[in-house]
């Protein structure tokens, strides 16, 4: 049986959704188990998630994981950061005070500056505020042309460069040990993650979407909770049988 290589969403996924992207809360047991079974996997255990490093690494402290953030943008592998640089990005950086203008004065409506991203939230909007604040970011991504695109998730519009997706920053860390060889298993539970699962489908690892929404992934839990029972079990040794669990 070929072993491995686990790559894991954050929110929606191996914690649930907040109000507000500062207001998740995070088991205590879910950094160590994961450290327990990132050694149980020889390494093999990355972190996949449209948050910065840096705010991953502040929930799950003080351990440390192969991270690819902000959809891609940045990576940690083997300690090493690259990419996720503000600087590297002047067309977006330069529309971020606009996007303030636009939609700063809705009620409920919060922007997110990544630096090297940008997303507005609109969870808590009323229904008119939220679709002027869809609308918004959607005009400043045709604005920006080519070299960014606009990725849609759970009442959030995200405006990422076009190269960054989460599929291709798994197949980056499967183009290397301990990563590769292995079979890719990625756990996600949002329409940001549906490209990846079909990166993984394609080269034949195991997608499993979290939640009852239609996918194109081949296998489902129902919930956060779910996925964390199912991990802490692996990382105390129990059979790690990826095609066992339930099809979506």
């Amino acid at each position: 049986m070929t072993e491995p290589a686990l790559f894991l969403d954050f929110d929606g996924t191996l914690v649930e959704i907040a109000p507000k992207p500062d207001q998740v809360r995070v088991d205590p047991a879910l950094a160590p188990a994961l450290a327990r079974l990132r050694e149980r996997l020889g390494g093999a255990l990355a972190i996949v998630t449209g948050r910065p490093i840096a705010v991953i690494d502040g929930f799950l402290a003080p351990e440390r994981f192969d991270v690819a953030g902000l959809h891609g943008v940045e990576k940690r592998f083997r300690g090493e950061v690259s990419g996720g640089r503000a600087e590297d990005h002047p067309e977006l950086r330069a529309r971020i005070a606009e996007l303030h203008g636009a939609v700063g004065h809705l009620q409920s409506v919060l922007i997110e500056d990544k630096g090297a991203s940008v997303a507005v939230h609109w969870r808590l909007a009323t229904p008119s505020d939220a679709e002027r604040a869809q609308a918004v970011v959607e005009e400043m991504a045709a604005a920006l042309g080519d070299s960014y695109r606009l990725q849609l998730g759970k009442a959030v519009g995200e405006i990422v460069p076009a190269s960054a997706t989460k599929g291709t920053a798994i197949r980056g860390f499967c183009a290397h040990a301990p990563y590769a060889g292995r079979r890719a298993i990625f756990f996600g539970d949002d329409l940001t993650d549906e490209r990846a699962f079909a990166t993984v489908n394609e080269d034949g690892g195991v997608s499993v979407r979290i939640g009852a929404a239609e996918t194109i992934a081949t296998r489902r839990l129902a919930d956060p909770e779910a996925v964390r029972a199912l991990l802490f079990g692996w990382a105390e040794g129990a059979p790690i049988e990826p095609d066992a669990l339930p099809p979506a």
